[in-house]
Protein backbone atom coordinates (compact mmCIF):
# COMPACT_ATOMS: atom_id res chain seq x y z
CA UNK A 1 0.00 0.00 0.00
CA UNK A 2 2.88 2.07 0.65
CA UNK A 3 4.00 1.87 -2.68
CA UNK A 4 1.18 2.37 -4.70
CA UNK A 5 1.12 5.56 -2.50
CA UNK A 6 4.54 7.08 -3.29
CA UNK A 7 4.23 6.51 -7.04
CA UNK A 8 1.05 8.17 -7.65
CA UNK A 9 3.15 11.78 -7.23
CA UNK A 10 5.59 10.79 -10.14
CA UNK A 11 2.80 9.43 -12.25
CA UNK A 12 1.13 12.55 -11.94
CA UNK A 13 3.96 14.58 -12.61
CA UNK A 14 4.75 12.74 -15.87
CA UNK A 15 1.20 13.18 -17.36
CA UNK A 16 1.67 17.45 -16.23
CA UNK A 17 4.34 17.09 -18.80
CA UNK A 18 3.01 15.11 -21.78
CA UNK A 19 0.19 17.59 -21.65
CA UNK A 20 2.46 20.68 -21.43
CA UNK A 21 4.52 19.28 -24.59
CA UNK A 22 1.43 18.51 -26.83
CA UNK A 23 -0.11 22.04 -25.83
CA UNK A 24 3.19 23.60 -27.00
CA UNK A 25 3.37 21.28 -30.44
CA UNK A 26 -0.02 22.50 -31.16
CA UNK A 27 0.29 26.00 -31.14
CA UNK A 28 3.73 26.08 -32.54
CA UNK A 29 2.22 24.19 -35.81
CA UNK A 30 -0.83 26.70 -35.24
CA UNK A 31 2.36 29.41 -35.56
CA UNK A 32 3.48 27.78 -38.77
CA UNK A 33 0.33 28.40 -41.15
CA UNK A 34 0.73 31.90 -42.36
CA UNK A 35 -2.34 34.48 -41.94
CA UNK A 36 -4.71 34.96 -44.53
CA UNK A 37 -3.96 31.20 -45.85
CA UNK A 38 -7.25 29.14 -47.49
CA UNK A 39 -8.67 26.83 -45.48
CA UNK A 40 -10.43 25.22 -48.54
CA UNK A 41 -9.29 24.28 -51.64
CA UNK A 42 -10.36 26.40 -54.54
CA UNK A 43 -12.61 24.93 -57.32
CA UNK A 44 -11.13 23.72 -61.06
CA UNK A 45 -12.60 26.09 -63.77
CA UNK A 46 -15.11 24.66 -66.06
CA UNK A 47 -15.38 25.41 -69.78
CA UNK A 48 -18.25 23.51 -71.54
CA UNK A 49 -16.74 21.87 -74.87
CA UNK A 50 -20.00 21.76 -77.35
CA UNK A 51 -18.30 18.90 -79.86
CA UNK A 52 -18.12 16.32 -77.14
CA UNK A 53 -21.94 17.04 -75.90
CA UNK A 54 -25.71 16.62 -76.84
CA UNK A 55 -28.93 17.58 -75.35
CA UNK A 56 -32.40 18.73 -76.69
CA UNK A 57 -34.09 20.02 -78.29
CA UNK A 58 -33.85 19.55 -81.76
CA UNK A 59 -30.95 17.11 -81.01
CA UNK A 60 -30.86 15.13 -84.19
CA UNK A 61 -30.36 16.14 -87.83
CA UNK A 62 -32.61 15.60 -91.22
CA UNK A 63 -30.44 12.69 -91.79
CA UNK A 64 -30.91 10.89 -88.73
CA UNK A 65 -27.37 11.75 -87.34
CA UNK A 66 -26.58 13.53 -83.95
CA UNK A 67 -23.92 16.89 -84.80
CA UNK A 68 -19.97 15.83 -83.51
CA UNK A 69 -21.46 11.95 -82.71
CA UNK A 70 -21.82 8.56 -84.60
CA UNK A 71 -24.27 6.17 -83.44
CA UNK A 72 -24.73 2.61 -84.51
CA UNK A 73 -26.52 -0.65 -83.39
CA UNK A 74 -30.13 -0.09 -82.34
CA UNK A 75 -29.76 3.71 -81.90
CA UNK A 76 -32.33 5.66 -82.33
CA UNK A 77 -32.04 9.63 -81.99
CA UNK A 78 -34.72 11.83 -81.84
CA UNK A 79 -35.62 15.62 -81.56
CA UNK A 80 -35.60 15.48 -77.95
CA UNK A 81 -33.32 12.13 -76.40
CA UNK A 82 -31.43 9.02 -78.00
CA UNK A 83 -32.37 5.86 -77.06
CA UNK A 84 -29.05 3.63 -77.03
CA UNK A 85 -31.80 0.50 -77.14
CA UNK A 86 -35.77 -0.20 -77.45
CA UNK A 87 -37.61 -2.47 -74.88
CA UNK A 88 -37.24 -5.80 -77.69
CA UNK A 89 -34.65 -8.36 -76.67
CA UNK A 90 -31.05 -8.97 -77.81
CA UNK A 91 -30.83 -5.37 -78.63
CA UNK A 92 -27.71 -3.21 -78.17
CA UNK A 93 -26.40 0.31 -79.75
CA UNK A 94 -24.07 3.03 -78.75
CA UNK A 95 -23.12 6.63 -79.28
CA UNK A 96 -19.58 7.93 -79.97
CA UNK A 97 -18.05 11.38 -80.29
CA UNK A 98 -16.65 11.81 -83.77
CA UNK A 99 -12.88 13.61 -82.25
CA UNK A 100 -10.66 12.72 -79.20
CA UNK A 101 -10.91 14.81 -75.99
CA UNK A 102 -7.56 15.82 -74.87
CA UNK A 103 -7.89 17.12 -71.89
CA UNK A 104 -6.06 16.06 -68.31
CA UNK A 105 -9.38 16.97 -66.29
CA UNK A 106 -12.95 16.92 -67.36
CA UNK A 107 -16.32 16.05 -66.50
CA UNK A 108 -19.47 14.63 -68.09
CA UNK A 109 -23.22 15.22 -67.00
CA UNK A 110 -25.37 12.39 -68.26
CA UNK A 111 -29.29 12.71 -67.82
CA UNK A 112 -31.22 8.85 -68.92
CA UNK A 113 -33.75 6.80 -68.08
CA UNK A 114 -34.31 3.50 -67.97
CA UNK A 115 -37.86 2.10 -68.27
CA UNK A 116 -39.55 -0.84 -68.18
CA UNK A 117 -42.56 -3.27 -67.37
CA UNK A 118 -41.12 -6.13 -65.69
CA UNK A 119 -39.74 -6.09 -61.77
CA UNK A 120 -36.08 -6.36 -63.28
CA UNK A 121 -34.77 -5.55 -65.89
CA UNK A 122 -31.64 -6.03 -68.32
CA UNK A 123 -29.13 -5.66 -69.40
CA UNK A 124 -27.69 -1.94 -68.33
CA UNK A 125 -26.30 1.14 -69.54
CA UNK A 126 -22.55 2.28 -70.21
CA UNK A 127 -20.37 5.66 -69.84
CA UNK A 128 -17.34 5.28 -71.28
CA UNK A 129 -14.10 7.06 -72.10
CA UNK A 130 -11.45 5.02 -74.05
CA UNK A 131 -8.68 5.24 -76.74
CA UNK A 132 -10.54 3.74 -79.06
CA UNK A 133 -14.55 3.62 -80.15
CA UNK A 134 -16.06 0.67 -78.95
CA UNK A 135 -18.53 0.89 -81.78
CA UNK A 136 -19.66 -2.82 -80.85
CA UNK A 137 -18.99 -5.89 -78.67
CA UNK A 138 -19.91 -7.80 -75.73
CA UNK A 139 -20.11 -5.11 -73.07
CA UNK A 140 -23.35 -3.06 -72.60
CA UNK A 141 -23.05 -3.43 -76.62
CA UNK A 142 -19.55 -1.78 -77.24
CA UNK A 143 -16.39 -3.64 -77.29
CA UNK A 144 -14.57 -5.77 -74.33
CA UNK A 145 -10.59 -5.49 -73.66
CA UNK A 146 -11.10 -1.43 -74.05
CA UNK A 147 -8.53 1.26 -72.42
CA UNK A 148 -10.12 3.47 -70.36
CA UNK A 149 -13.00 3.85 -68.06
CA UNK A 150 -16.13 2.20 -68.00
CA UNK A 151 -19.13 3.52 -65.78
CA UNK A 152 -21.90 0.91 -65.82
CA UNK A 153 -24.95 1.51 -64.74
CA UNK A 154 -26.06 -2.80 -64.42
CA UNK A 155 -29.75 -3.51 -63.88
CA UNK A 156 -29.29 -7.77 -64.25
CA UNK A 157 -28.30 -9.75 -61.49
CA UNK A 158 -26.17 -12.15 -63.05
CA UNK A 159 -24.76 -13.88 -60.10
CA UNK A 160 -27.78 -14.40 -58.75
CA UNK A 161 -26.41 -12.38 -54.98
CA UNK A 162 -29.30 -9.80 -55.37
CA UNK A 163 -27.06 -6.75 -55.65
CA UNK A 164 -28.44 -4.69 -58.45
CA UNK A 165 -28.99 -2.64 -59.73
CA UNK A 166 -25.72 -1.48 -59.38
CA UNK A 167 -23.10 1.38 -60.88
CA UNK A 168 -19.74 -0.19 -61.09
CA UNK A 169 -16.38 1.70 -62.15
CA UNK A 170 -14.24 -0.64 -64.17
CA UNK A 171 -10.84 0.31 -65.71
CA UNK A 172 -9.09 -1.22 -68.11
CA UNK A 173 -5.45 -1.11 -70.00
CA UNK A 174 -6.35 -3.43 -72.99
CA UNK A 175 -5.49 -6.40 -71.92
CA UNK A 176 -8.37 -7.26 -69.06
CA UNK A 177 -11.62 -9.24 -70.21
CA UNK A 178 -14.88 -8.26 -68.60
CA UNK A 179 -16.52 -11.07 -66.12
CA UNK A 180 -19.78 -11.08 -66.91
CA UNK A 181 -20.58 -13.71 -64.38
CA UNK A 182 -20.02 -11.29 -61.58
CA UNK A 183 -21.39 -8.32 -62.88
CA UNK A 184 -17.89 -7.26 -62.83
CA UNK A 185 -17.52 -7.26 -59.40
CA UNK A 186 -14.54 -8.79 -58.96
CA UNK A 187 -12.80 -6.18 -61.58
CA UNK A 188 -14.35 -2.77 -59.78
CA UNK A 189 -12.79 -0.39 -58.49
CA UNK A 190 -15.81 1.03 -57.17
CA UNK A 191 -19.39 0.34 -56.42
CA UNK A 192 -22.28 1.62 -55.41
CA UNK A 193 -26.42 -0.01 -55.33
CA UNK A 194 -28.52 2.54 -56.13
CA UNK A 195 -32.17 1.83 -58.25
CA UNK A 196 -32.15 3.80 -61.17
CA UNK A 197 -35.25 2.25 -62.80
CA UNK A 198 -38.81 3.25 -63.46
CA UNK A 199 -38.08 6.70 -61.88
CA UNK A 200 -40.54 9.43 -62.04
CA UNK A 201 -37.71 12.37 -63.32
CA UNK A 202 -34.87 11.66 -65.11
CA UNK A 203 -31.78 9.85 -63.48
CA UNK A 204 -28.83 12.07 -63.52
CA UNK A 205 -24.94 11.08 -63.24
CA UNK A 206 -21.78 13.13 -62.80
CA UNK A 207 -18.55 12.17 -63.28
CA UNK A 208 -15.63 13.72 -62.65
CA UNK A 209 -12.01 13.09 -62.95
CA UNK A 210 -9.73 15.46 -61.53
CA UNK A 211 -6.20 15.09 -60.40
CA UNK A 212 -5.92 11.32 -60.81
CA UNK A 213 -9.51 11.06 -58.76
CA UNK A 214 -12.58 9.68 -60.56
CA UNK A 215 -16.08 10.50 -58.77
CA UNK A 216 -19.25 9.76 -59.57
CA UNK A 217 -22.12 11.84 -58.09
CA UNK A 218 -25.74 10.72 -58.57
CA UNK A 219 -28.93 11.84 -58.75
CA UNK A 220 -32.05 9.18 -58.29
CA UNK A 221 -34.31 10.90 -59.64
CA UNK A 222 -36.99 11.36 -56.89
CA UNK A 223 -37.83 14.94 -57.27
CA UNK A 224 -37.32 17.47 -59.47
CA UNK A 225 -34.29 19.19 -58.51
CA UNK A 226 -31.51 18.98 -61.21
CA UNK A 227 -28.73 19.78 -58.15
CA UNK A 228 -29.62 16.85 -55.97
CA UNK A 229 -26.79 14.92 -55.97
CA UNK A 230 -25.11 11.94 -53.30
CA UNK A 231 -22.07 10.37 -53.36
CA UNK A 232 -21.50 7.15 -55.64
CA UNK A 233 -18.21 6.59 -54.95
CA UNK A 234 -14.45 7.55 -55.45
CA UNK A 235 -11.30 6.04 -57.37
CA UNK A 236 -7.97 7.84 -55.68
CA UNK A 237 -4.80 7.50 -57.58
CA UNK A 238 -6.08 6.50 -60.67
CA UNK A 239 -4.55 7.00 -63.96
CA UNK A 240 -5.96 7.03 -67.60
CA UNK A 241 -5.40 8.12 -70.72
CA UNK A 242 -5.26 11.74 -71.37
CA UNK A 243 -6.93 11.77 -74.79
CA UNK A 244 -9.71 9.45 -75.95
CA UNK A 245 -13.48 8.91 -77.07
CA UNK A 246 -16.73 9.61 -74.89
CA UNK A 247 -19.33 7.25 -75.54
CA UNK A 248 -23.02 5.92 -74.19
CA UNK A 249 -24.21 2.22 -74.78
CA UNK A 250 -26.80 -0.16 -73.70
CA UNK A 251 -27.69 -3.72 -74.26
CA UNK A 252 -30.62 -5.89 -73.42
CA UNK A 253 -31.14 -9.66 -73.47
CA UNK A 254 -34.21 -12.32 -72.32
CA UNK A 255 -35.34 -8.87 -70.30
CA UNK A 256 -35.79 -5.59 -71.85
CA UNK A 257 -35.67 -2.13 -71.05
CA UNK A 258 -35.74 1.18 -73.08
CA UNK A 259 -32.52 3.00 -72.15
CA UNK A 260 -32.96 6.36 -73.10
CA UNK A 261 -30.28 9.33 -72.52
CA UNK A 262 -31.49 12.77 -72.77
CA UNK A 263 -28.39 14.45 -72.16
CA UNK A 264 -24.80 14.34 -72.53
CA UNK A 265 -22.63 17.11 -71.25
CA UNK A 266 -19.07 17.47 -71.18
CA UNK A 267 -16.82 20.32 -68.98
CA UNK A 268 -13.22 20.79 -69.20
CA UNK A 269 -11.57 21.43 -65.85
CA UNK A 270 -8.21 23.68 -65.23
CA UNK A 271 -6.66 23.55 -61.89
CA UNK A 272 -6.69 27.22 -60.62
CA UNK A 273 -3.92 29.50 -61.74
CA UNK A 274 -3.40 28.40 -64.72
CA UNK A 275 -4.56 29.55 -68.09
CA UNK A 276 -6.94 27.34 -69.67
CA UNK A 277 -6.72 26.97 -73.37
CA UNK A 278 -8.19 29.58 -75.73
CA UNK A 279 -11.23 27.99 -77.75
CA UNK A 280 -9.84 28.88 -81.17
CA UNK A 281 -6.72 26.73 -81.38
CA UNK A 282 -8.82 23.69 -80.64
CA UNK A 283 -10.86 24.28 -84.02
CA UNK A 284 -8.19 24.36 -87.42
CA UNK A 285 -8.67 27.27 -89.84
CA UNK A 286 -9.53 24.80 -92.58
CA UNK A 287 -12.63 23.39 -90.58
CA UNK A 288 -13.55 26.76 -89.17
CA UNK A 289 -14.00 28.00 -92.88
CA UNK A 290 -15.50 25.02 -93.73
CA UNK A 291 -18.31 25.15 -90.98
CA UNK A 292 -18.77 29.61 -91.42
CA UNK A 293 -19.36 28.06 -95.59
CA UNK A 294 -21.72 25.62 -94.49
CA UNK A 295 -23.47 28.14 -92.54
CA UNK A 296 -23.90 30.67 -95.08
CA UNK A 297 -25.06 28.43 -97.56
CA UNK A 298 -27.79 27.17 -95.08
CA UNK A 299 -28.84 30.98 -94.63
CA UNK A 300 -28.96 31.85 -97.65
CA UNK A 301 -31.00 29.12 -98.49
CA UNK A 302 -33.46 30.13 -95.47
CA UNK A 303 -33.52 33.56 -96.62
CA UNK A 304 -34.79 31.95 -100.59
CA UNK A 305 -37.56 29.82 -99.05
CA UNK A 306 -38.59 32.77 -96.51
CA UNK A 307 -38.99 34.71 -99.96
CA UNK A 308 -41.27 31.73 -101.45
CA UNK A 309 -43.22 31.24 -98.91
CA UNK A 310 -44.47 34.98 -98.53
CA UNK A 311 -44.38 35.02 -102.58
CA UNK A 312 -47.28 32.08 -102.00
CA UNK A 313 -48.36 32.89 -98.96
CA UNK A 314 -49.06 37.05 -98.95
CA UNK A 315 -52.38 37.29 -96.54
CA UNK A 316 -49.82 35.86 -93.92
CA UNK A 317 -47.15 37.86 -93.86
CA UNK A 318 -47.65 40.13 -91.21
CA UNK A 319 -48.70 37.19 -88.71
CA UNK A 320 -45.98 35.20 -86.86
CA UNK A 321 -45.36 31.90 -88.30
CA UNK A 322 -45.59 30.06 -84.95
CA UNK A 323 -49.37 30.96 -84.84
CA UNK A 324 -49.87 28.89 -88.31
CA UNK A 325 -49.39 25.39 -86.39
CA UNK A 326 -51.95 24.30 -84.05
CA UNK A 327 -50.06 23.17 -80.21
CA UNK A 328 -50.50 20.02 -78.88
CA UNK A 329 -52.89 21.13 -76.10
CA UNK A 330 -55.17 22.95 -79.35
CA UNK A 331 -55.23 19.51 -80.77
CA UNK A 332 -55.93 17.79 -77.86
CA UNK A 333 -59.13 20.06 -76.95
CA UNK A 334 -59.30 19.88 -80.49
CA UNK A 335 -60.22 16.12 -80.82
CA UNK A 336 -61.98 16.06 -77.49
CA UNK A 337 -64.84 18.60 -79.27
CA UNK A 338 -65.25 16.74 -82.33
CA UNK A 339 -65.87 13.42 -80.16
CA UNK A 340 -68.58 15.18 -78.24
CA UNK A 341 -70.15 16.83 -81.69
CA UNK A 342 -70.19 13.05 -82.35
CA UNK A 343 -71.78 11.61 -79.46
CA UNK A 344 -74.20 14.77 -79.23
CA UNK A 345 -75.39 14.30 -83.15
CA UNK A 346 -75.67 10.44 -82.36
CA UNK A 347 -78.02 10.98 -79.19
CA UNK A 348 -80.12 13.35 -80.84
CA UNK A 349 -81.18 11.22 -83.49
CA UNK A 350 -82.27 7.99 -81.34
CA UNK A 351 -83.89 11.05 -79.23
CA UNK A 352 -85.69 11.34 -82.33
CA UNK A 353 -86.39 8.05 -83.22
CA UNK A 354 -87.39 7.46 -79.29
CA UNK A 355 -89.99 10.45 -79.40
CA UNK A 356 -91.34 8.82 -83.02
CA UNK A 357 -91.65 5.34 -80.91
CA UNK A 358 -93.24 6.99 -77.78
CA UNK A 359 -96.21 9.10 -79.89
CA UNK A 360 -96.53 5.43 -81.63
CA UNK A 361 -97.28 3.97 -78.36
CA UNK A 362 -99.40 6.92 -77.12
CA UNK A 363 -101.50 6.74 -79.80
CA UNK A 364 -101.86 2.83 -79.33
CA UNK A 365 -103.10 3.24 -75.94
CA UNK A 366 -105.66 5.89 -77.00
CA UNK A 367 -107.34 3.38 -79.36
CA UNK A 368 -107.16 0.95 -76.80
CA UNK A 369 -108.92 2.94 -74.21
CA UNK A 370 -111.77 4.34 -77.00
CA UNK A 371 -112.62 0.11 -77.91
CA UNK A 372 -112.47 -0.57 -74.07
CA UNK A 373 -115.13 2.27 -73.72
CA UNK A 374 -117.02 1.55 -76.87
CA UNK A 375 -117.80 -2.29 -75.71
CA UNK A 376 -118.36 -0.99 -72.08
CA UNK A 377 -121.12 1.52 -73.32
CA UNK A 378 -122.45 -1.00 -75.57
CA UNK A 379 -122.56 -4.16 -73.92
CA UNK A 380 -125.49 -5.08 -72.28
CA UNK A 381 -124.95 -6.56 -68.43
CA UNK A 382 -124.17 -9.31 -67.68
CA UNK A 383 -123.00 -10.29 -71.35
CA UNK A 384 -119.30 -8.97 -71.52
CA UNK A 385 -117.19 -11.64 -71.17
CA UNK A 386 -115.28 -11.55 -68.19
CA UNK A 387 -111.84 -13.28 -69.52
CA UNK A 388 -111.92 -10.59 -72.23
CA UNK A 389 -112.31 -8.11 -69.58
CA UNK A 390 -109.37 -9.42 -68.22
CA UNK A 391 -107.17 -10.13 -71.50
CA UNK A 392 -107.54 -6.11 -72.43
CA UNK A 393 -106.60 -4.89 -68.75
CA UNK A 394 -103.82 -6.92 -69.56
CA UNK A 395 -102.80 -5.53 -72.77
CA UNK A 396 -103.82 -2.04 -71.27
CA UNK A 397 -101.72 -2.39 -68.80
CA UNK A 398 -98.22 -4.00 -70.67
CA UNK A 399 -99.14 -0.68 -72.74
CA UNK A 400 -99.02 1.85 -70.06
CA UNK A 401 -95.87 -0.14 -68.79
CA UNK A 402 -94.40 0.23 -72.17
CA UNK A 403 -94.93 3.86 -72.27
CA UNK A 404 -93.32 4.46 -68.71
CA UNK A 405 -90.21 2.63 -69.76
CA UNK A 406 -90.05 4.99 -73.01
CA UNK A 407 -90.56 7.70 -71.25
CA UNK A 408 -87.70 6.96 -68.89
CA UNK A 409 -85.75 6.86 -71.76
CA UNK A 410 -86.60 9.32 -73.18
CA UNK A 411 -85.18 11.51 -69.53
CA UNK A 412 -81.92 9.65 -70.14
CA UNK A 413 -81.35 10.78 -73.40
CA UNK A 414 -82.43 14.36 -72.81
CA UNK A 415 -80.17 14.24 -69.41
CA UNK A 416 -77.34 13.15 -71.64
CA UNK A 417 -78.05 15.96 -74.23
CA UNK A 418 -78.18 18.56 -71.49
CA UNK A 419 -74.40 16.97 -70.12
CA UNK A 420 -73.05 17.15 -73.38
CA UNK A 421 -74.50 20.75 -74.00
CA UNK A 422 -73.12 22.19 -70.68
CA UNK A 423 -69.47 20.51 -71.67
CA UNK A 424 -69.51 22.41 -74.86
CA UNK A 425 -71.03 25.41 -73.51
CA UNK A 426 -68.05 25.61 -70.87
CA UNK A 427 -65.59 25.08 -73.31
CA UNK A 428 -62.87 28.21 -71.85
CA UNK A 429 -63.39 27.00 -68.19
CA UNK A 430 -63.19 23.51 -68.06
CA UNK A 431 -59.83 21.61 -68.01
CA UNK A 432 -59.36 18.12 -68.73
CA UNK A 433 -60.29 16.36 -65.53
CA UNK A 434 -64.01 18.03 -66.04
CA UNK A 435 -64.02 16.81 -69.83
CA UNK A 436 -63.64 13.47 -68.32
CA UNK A 437 -66.19 13.73 -65.68
CA UNK A 438 -68.71 14.80 -68.43
CA UNK A 439 -67.95 11.89 -70.57
CA UNK A 440 -67.64 9.05 -67.66
CA UNK A 441 -71.70 10.69 -66.82
CA UNK A 442 -72.58 10.30 -70.24
CA UNK A 443 -71.31 6.87 -70.65
CA UNK A 444 -73.36 6.13 -67.53
CA UNK A 445 -76.67 7.28 -69.33
CA UNK A 446 -75.43 5.06 -71.84
CA UNK A 447 -75.63 2.03 -69.61
CA UNK A 448 -78.65 3.15 -68.12
CA UNK A 449 -80.44 3.53 -71.48
CA UNK A 450 -78.88 -0.13 -73.08
CA UNK A 451 -80.23 -1.68 -69.65
CA UNK A 452 -83.59 -0.29 -69.98
CA UNK A 453 -83.96 -1.58 -73.31
CA UNK A 454 -83.12 -4.77 -72.73
CA UNK A 455 -85.39 -4.95 -69.61
CA UNK A 456 -87.94 -3.49 -71.73
CA UNK A 457 -87.86 -6.41 -74.35
CA UNK A 458 -87.99 -9.53 -71.78
CA UNK A 459 -90.51 -8.19 -70.21
CA UNK A 460 -92.17 -8.07 -72.80
CA UNK A 461 -91.22 -11.72 -74.47
CA UNK A 462 -92.11 -12.65 -70.75
CA UNK A 463 -95.57 -11.50 -70.52
CA UNK A 464 -98.31 -14.15 -71.52
CA UNK A 465 -100.75 -11.98 -72.21
CA UNK A 466 -98.93 -10.60 -75.43
CA UNK A 467 -99.34 -14.28 -76.85
CA UNK A 468 -102.97 -15.07 -75.92
CA UNK A 469 -104.50 -11.47 -76.99
CA UNK A 470 -103.85 -8.93 -79.52
CA UNK A 471 -104.30 -5.55 -80.18
CA UNK A 472 -108.00 -4.73 -82.07
CA UNK A 473 -107.41 -4.44 -85.22
CA UNK A 474 -107.35 -0.83 -86.24
CA UNK A 475 -106.92 -0.23 -89.99
CA UNK A 476 -104.56 3.15 -89.82
CA UNK A 477 -101.92 1.58 -86.92
CA UNK A 478 -99.95 -0.92 -86.19
CA UNK A 479 -101.39 -4.02 -83.60
CA UNK A 480 -98.78 -3.69 -81.61
CA UNK A 481 -95.25 -1.78 -80.95
CA UNK A 482 -92.86 -3.21 -84.13
CA UNK A 483 -90.44 -4.98 -84.15
CA UNK A 484 -88.37 -2.79 -86.72
CA UNK A 485 -88.43 0.00 -84.33
CA UNK A 486 -87.03 -2.32 -81.59
CA UNK A 487 -84.48 -3.55 -83.83
CA UNK A 488 -83.31 -0.42 -85.44
CA UNK A 489 -83.03 1.30 -81.66
CA UNK A 490 -80.94 -1.45 -80.72
CA UNK A 491 -78.69 -1.41 -83.68
CA UNK A 492 -78.57 2.28 -83.24
CA UNK A 493 -77.43 2.37 -79.60
CA UNK A 494 -74.85 -0.46 -80.68
CA UNK A 495 -73.34 1.39 -83.28
CA UNK A 496 -73.39 3.93 -80.64
CA UNK A 497 -71.75 2.46 -77.91
CA UNK A 498 -69.39 0.93 -80.01
CA UNK A 499 -68.45 4.17 -81.55
CA UNK A 500 -67.92 5.96 -77.75
CA UNK A 501 -65.32 2.72 -77.00
CA UNK A 502 -63.53 3.57 -80.00
CA UNK A 503 -63.13 7.17 -79.36
CA UNK A 504 -62.06 6.05 -75.61
CA UNK A 505 -59.40 3.77 -76.57
CA UNK A 506 -57.64 6.39 -79.09
CA UNK A 507 -57.69 8.88 -76.05
CA UNK A 508 -56.20 6.96 -73.91
CA UNK A 509 -53.44 6.08 -76.77
CA UNK A 510 -52.96 9.69 -77.62
CA UNK A 511 -52.48 10.70 -73.51
CA UNK A 512 -49.83 7.41 -73.10
CA UNK A 513 -48.31 8.97 -76.14
CA UNK A 514 -47.35 12.20 -74.84
CA UNK A 515 -47.37 11.03 -70.81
Amino acid sequence: MAVSIAQRPAANTRLLILTFLTTLIFHHSLADVPAGAPTTEELPHRRFEYKYSFKGPHLSQKDGGIPFWIHTGNTIPSADQVRITPSLRSQKGSVWTKNKFNFEHWEAMVTFRVSGRGRMGADGLAMWFTTEQGLDGPVYGAADQWNGVGVFFDTFDNDGKKNNPAIVVVGNNGKLVYDHQNDGTTQALGTCLRDFRNKPYPVRAKITYYKKTLTVMFNGGFTPDKEDYELCTKVDNMVIPTEGFFGVSAATGGLADDHDVLSFLTFSLTEPGQQPPPPESEIPKEEKDKYQEEFQNFQQELDKKKEEFQKEHPDIQGEPIEDIYETVNDQEIRQVFEGQNRIHLEIKQLHRQLAMILDEQRRYVSVITDEVAKKGTNAESGQLDTVGQQQLGSVIATQQEVLKNLNELRNSFYESLKQIGSAQGNAGALGTYETIQHFNEIKEHLHTVKRDVEHLVQRNAQNPAEKIVKCPEVPPMPSCLSTVHFTIFIIVQSVLFFCYVMYKSQQEAAAKKFF
